[in-house]
């Protein structure tokens, strides 16, 4: 049963998937009170505890202290109450790249008893619109360098009617950071309900409706209870780097979420490309870096004989499988562990995850303390040990698709279906197979190939096209687009970049297709149907 809210505005608890389609949660060990505001317990809750001195956030030049966390969130907090009218349950977009702003914005939203949905800055007032459409949002905070796409969004939006400027850089002058500066340093945070919604996570790449993924005020302190207190041993000394988007869960729990909860500090970096990652590390003396496995790899390539990382106690992998000889030249070169683990947006963040004492290579390792994973055919019996299934997880967070017929396939019998083939060895450890369907996963980021060819069709020269993922060595997969093209346009190098630069102006840029391939016509079936299994068996031939 769900606890007290505090929402005056109920769409979010109104949209919540019926109760008898959720998975089971065991939530043993995982005991707060009814009522619980993440905001407060990410800043305030330092500040009592004698860490108000301690670093909080790094970057745009400078470092701020828990106490002047608290202190900006709770102005901020106001102005977006008392100027821009935010109630409880309102659904609040931010538009940035990772900064310590950002950071500000989403806590001083929660604590405001918003529900808060983190975007990331390459996507296009088109994409914008479907996540405002789906969540209802009417106010939108944005990097003041990042507004035209946003305000073009706004222009088309029933919904959305305040897009307010903040500032990214620390150094110019924007709405929001001009009215907060008068504002009181103390905020009586709105006493929300523990099982209240705080954060909708919209999936990456997925293809029409966008969807949604719910998170209660619980859940976000659950990921760093459970994942980052029992493999991370995360304490105030630590300081976190890494390249994820704080729009994905991934980067919001990674450098955010996990510092934050216990008084460690957070390097907040839009220079945090993979390849700087070794410079960063050594510049802000880096305990704990997270990234994808294609990171990584840049990372390795990029290090010199001089490179220092002694300051390092662990590199976190998640995103896509890390390959066995990634993890040997890591540990090689580095001398460092590098952990792999696998999460989703569904269920948050991590919940396998290879440790520092219980680690295998090539291996994704075994279940987070509170969670239980299986490996399950299509009747959702467990299969033999060794033997490739669907991956089936169940603990102290799991799915919630707002108002989304999806629920149903991706929770049955109360367990999560992430989508994942895997198999479990003798020893207990968990081995990636495959995704079991068909987004492209490249560099970490997760990418729907209907999308693409969508962008790529609006084209005048194309007339017809298919989109696959195409292995690499760097990046995992790429995106690999057979384009048929109209009469009379030539198959030549400057027709790639033509199309190239389209799917970048249409869409986010990172999903354009880094191969394009001009053939004659697509292989399809009798009725039609782009038959894209023989695109990918042609490739491996």
């Amino acid at each position: 049963m769900l606890g007290p809210s505090a929402h005056i505005d109920t769409f979010t608890r109104d949209n919540l998937p019926p109760e008898d389609q959720w998975p089971t949660f065991l939530l043993d060990g995982f005991d707060y009170p009814e009522h619980l505001n993440a905001g407060v317990e990410l800043t305030d809750r330092l500040v009592e505890k004698g860490l108000g001195d301690h670093t909080a956030l790094i970057g745009n030049g400078r470092r701020r202290t828990y106490k002047e966390l608290s202190d900006w969130t709770n102005r901020l907090a106001h102005a977006l109450v008392e100027n821009y009218g935010v109630k409880p349950g309102n659904r609040v977009l931010i538009r940035s790249a990772n900064n310590p702003a950002m950071v500000a914005c989403w806590l001083a939203a929660t604590k405001a008893g918003a529900v808060v949905v983190n975007t990331m800055p390459m996507l296009r007032a088109g994409e914008l619109a479907k996540i405002v459409d789906k969540a209802e949002i009417t106010i939108a905070l944005c990097d003041t360098r990042l507004m035209d796409e946003m305000v073009a969004c706004a222009k088309d939006s029933p919904f959305l009617k305040k897009v307010i400027g903040f500032d990214g850089t620390a150094n110019h002058d924007a709405e929001l950071d001009r009215i907060a500066l008068d504002k009181p340093v103390v905020f009586e945070a709105v006493k929300t309900g523990r099982d209240d919604v705080a954060l909708l996570g919209f999936t990456s790449g997925t293809t029409g409706v966008p969807k949604a993924t719910m998170h209660f005020h619980r859940d976000l302190l659950i990921i760093a209870d459970a994942y980052a207190r029992e493999v991370l041993s995360v304490t105030p000394d630590d300081v976190f780097v890494g390249s994820p988007p704080l729009a994905f869960t991934f980067g919001l729990g990674g450098l955010a979420i996990f510092p934050l909860r216990f008084g460690a500090a957070a390097t907040l970096l839009e220079q945090a490309t993979p390849p700087n990652m070794v410079h960063i590390i050594e510049t802000y003396k880096a305990t704990i870096s997270f990234t994808a496995p294609t990171a990584y790899r840049a990372m390795l390539k990029a290090m010199d004989e001089g490179a220092d990382l002694s300051s390092l106690r662990v590199a976190v992998s998640a995103g896509e499988t890390l390959p066995g000889p990634v993890f040997d030249e890591w540990t090689e070169k580095t001398g460092k562990p590098i952990l792999d683990g696998i999460g989703a947006t569904e269920m948050l963040h991590i919940f396998i995850s290879n440790r520092f004492e219980d680690m295998k290579p090539a291996s994704t390792g075994k279940p987070v303390g509170g969670y239980e994973a299986r490996v399950v055919d299509a009747d959702m019996n467990e299969v033999p040990r060794g033997t490739v299934g669907k991956l089936a997880v169940r603990g102290p967070t799991g799915c919630r698709y707002m108002s989304d017929d999806r629920q149903l396939e991706y929770v049955r019998d109360g367990w999560n279906l992430t989508g994942d083939a895997f198999l479990q060895d003798e020893d207990g450890f968990f081995h990636f197979a495959a995704r079991s369907d068909d987004m492209i996963v490249s560099a970490g980021y997760n990418i729907a190939g209907p999308e693409v060819e969508a962008a790529l069709f609006a084209h005048p020269e194309v007339a017809e096209c298919a989109v696959i993922g195409a292995e690499d060595g760097e990046r995992g997969q790429i995106v690999e687009a057979y384009v048929v093209l109209a009469q009379g346009v030539a198959a030549d190098a400057a027709t790639v970049k033509r199309l190239q630069d389209h799917v970048k102006a249409t869409i986010a840029p990172y999903k354009y297709p880094r191969s394009v391939k001009f053939i004659d016509a697509l292989p399809k079936t009798q009725t039609g149907k782009i038959q894209r299994f023989r695109l990918r068996a042609e490739k491996m031939n």
